[in-house]
């Protein structure tokens, strides 16, 4: 990531905050206006080109968006194409960042969005034919959007929902496992706390889970909370994951450590 993009990130940020009222309205229609962009390789060109004066791209969403979406969303979007971006791409990540944060203002601080994608993401790995029928490039994005729909109906909040009925239909090239922790990343850092993700062979207690989480808290110095998988084959020990570090103290990992030394 360039530094252009952070700190067009940081901008974007700084911009919900002061935006005030964010509905779920709000995060629909950022969602809506990120996949309008990613359609149109002209206007995508325009809004993430460093040399176009931001008058002149807020001057084409207010043309575009103005009558489609809020005076609150078309805020936060003309707060977005102002910026400079190292890459089209990363414009479009900005945009999608900004809807995964408003998804967490909208509900509020304790709303289980997290562990909502979390639960989905156990159920997509569960299931190979869903993880293809969702992640294929083949498919329609409004039918794959359907069956997230359909599977989250009445289990989930609105904001998870659009969550990943976007994700689903716009994942561009990416895995739906990987977009499913990166959104839950995103949104607990918008709700104050981090993910770990704990990996054992046999369920933790109660206990064990808030010691664990107690520590690394305590390393990583801010609020934690601990998503749990169960995994025979690790055979024993932990493997934890906490944004890009992985702390794998497995047995199945240790042996195979042992086996390449002794082959070597």
């Amino acid at each position: 990531m360039g530094s252009a993009t952070r700190e067009a990130l940081a901008a974007g940020t700084q911009a919900l905050h002061a935006a005030g009222a964010v509905d779920q309205n709000t995060v629909t229609e950022l969602f809506a206006v990120g996949r309008a962009i990613d359609s149109s390789a002209q206007l995508r060109a325009l809004l993430a080109d460093p040399a176009a004066e931001a008058a002149v791209k807020v001057a084409a969403t207010e043309r575009i968006f103005g009558k489609a979406v809020s005076a609150t969303t078309l805020g936060l979007v003309n707060s977005v194409v102002s910026q400079r971006w190292s890459t089209s791409v990363d414009l479009l990540e900005g945009i999608e960042d900004l809807g995964l944060r408003a998804a967490a203002v909208s509900a509020g601080a304790e709303a289980p969005i997290t562990s909502e994608l979390f639960e989905f993401g156990q159920i997509v790995a569960s299931d190979a034919e869903l993880e293809l029928a969702l992640g294929s490039k083949l498919g329609a994005a409004k039918d794959k959007a359907a069956v997230a729909t359909k599977l989250l109906e009445g289990k989930a909040l609105p904001q998870t929902v659009a969550i990943v009925e976007h994700l689903v239909a716009q994942p561009r090239g990416r895995r739906i496992r990987e977009l499913l922790r990166t959104a839950a990343a995103t949104v607990a850092d918008q709700q104050g706390f981090a993910i770990a993700t704990v990996t054992s062979a046999v369920p933790l207690s109660d206990a064990q889970v808030e010691r664990l989480s107690a520590s690394l808290s305590a390393q990583y110095g801010r609020s934690l909370r601990v998503n749990k998988i169960i995994d025979p084959t690790i055979v024993g020990g932990l493997r934890v994951q906490i944004g890009d570090d992985v702390f794998d103290g497995s047995v199945s990992t240790r042996l195979s450590e042992l086996r390449l030394q002794l082959a070597g």
